[in-house]
């Protein structure tokens, strides 16, 4: 039977700021239900240009005035991005190992990064400290998105059903919107409120093409549907929530990650471009029962919700017990 002091009391996360990263860890965090602190790091050129392999930057060091990575250290710290991978190093060294640390997606710098690496199974990184799912983690757990389907949002609960979440990307670094992209986007949006009788409940991205929003309003236009225009509160948890089914562009895997975790059946547009980890990925979930083509028909099969951040909130604290009970770590770090 597990000691009891060996049950973390406190955590770290540490990202430069990007919202997907910071999504990811708070998600961990949240499930793990530890207090959690953020520390954002912002390395100045030349260091930030070399990381994670360069020299860490002197003025960042643990016992500097206003040093992101400042004692006292926490029992575990939760890390992603390739800045932030620099610092979860040094964070390790500077505890004198006894911080537990865990980096989600590759560090591009090897397995020896952290105690604890997750990685999507469409990446390539393995390893005996290396976990794999099919999915990323996120903040949308099984009673989280009870609760949003519960409360109560006019502008969503007043439309008939069905009701179909629309999670629009945009551009990238793999994926181009092109005219005819988007003609054919709206086209099986059209197409599919036609036949089918469906009310949308739209989001956006800052990514997503001037051209295509404006598309997009004029058919909410019409009447019938939900478009998040940016102001007031965020509902895309709430469109998870309630919809009885999803349509999402391919250019961004968290977002279907997360749509996975409803158990709702997922129509993926495919702009021009692509990944092979992108094709991966959406391979699997194929697989699994979760994905479908759009434009085309609207599935209503539902699957077993696929939810990678319990799985990963277990395998931290398996691994830091394990750790903590041979002596390897310990608490107050």
């Amino acid at each position: 039977m597990l000691n009891a002091t060996a049950s973390p009391r406190s955590l770290w996360i540490l990202t430069d700021g990007k919202a997907g990263d910071v999504a990811q860890c708070v998600g961990v965090a949240d499930t793990l239900n530890l207090p959690h602190e953020m520390r954002t790091v912002s390395p100045k050129p030349p260091y930030s240009w070399w990381m994670p392999f360069g020299p860490f930057p002197p003025a960042d060091r643990e016992d500097q005035p206003g040093s992101p990575i400042a004692p006292p250290f926490p029992d575990i710290a939760v890390a992603s991005g390739r800045r932030a991978a620099a610092y979860l190093r040094r964070l390790k060294k500077a505890s004198k190992g006894k911080t537990f640390t865990v980096f989600l997606k590759d560090p591009r710098s090897g397995t020896d990064a952290a105690d604890l690496i997750w990685v999507p199974e469409h990446d390539p990184l393995r390893g005996e400290n290396v976990l794999v799912t099919p999915t990323s983690p996120h903040k949308f757990s099984a009673a989280r998105l009870a609760e949003l389907k519960a409360e109560l949002v006019p502008q969503i609960d007043d439309l008939p059903q069905p009701r179909v979440a629309v999670l629009v990307g945009g551009n990238s670094r793999h994926h181009t919107f092109t005219e005819n992209d988007q003609t054919r986007f709206l086209d099986g949006l059209r197409e599919t409120a036609e036949q089918d009788g469906t009310h949308f409940l739209i989001t956006a991205s800052r990514r997503t093409p001037e051209l295509l929003v404006d598309g997009i309003k004029s058919l909410v236009r019409n009447g019938g549907h939900f478009f998040w225009d940016g102001t007031g509160n965020n509902p895309y948890g709430h469109f998870l929530a309630k919809s009885d089914a999803i349509i999402a562009t391919a250019d961004s895997t968290n977002m279907i990650g997360e749509a996975a975790a409803t158990g709702k059946p997922i129509h993926v547009f495919h702009p021009s471009g692509g990944h092979a980890k992108i094709t991966r990925f959406l391979g699997t979930l194929e697989d699994m029962g979760c994905v479908h083509p759009f434009p085309g028909p609207l599935k209503t099969t539902t699957y077993d919700p696929i939810d990678a951040t319990p799985v990963i909130a277990e395998r931290i604290l398996a691994d830091y017990r394990a750790l903590h009970q041979t002596g390897q770590i310990s608490q107050g770090g």
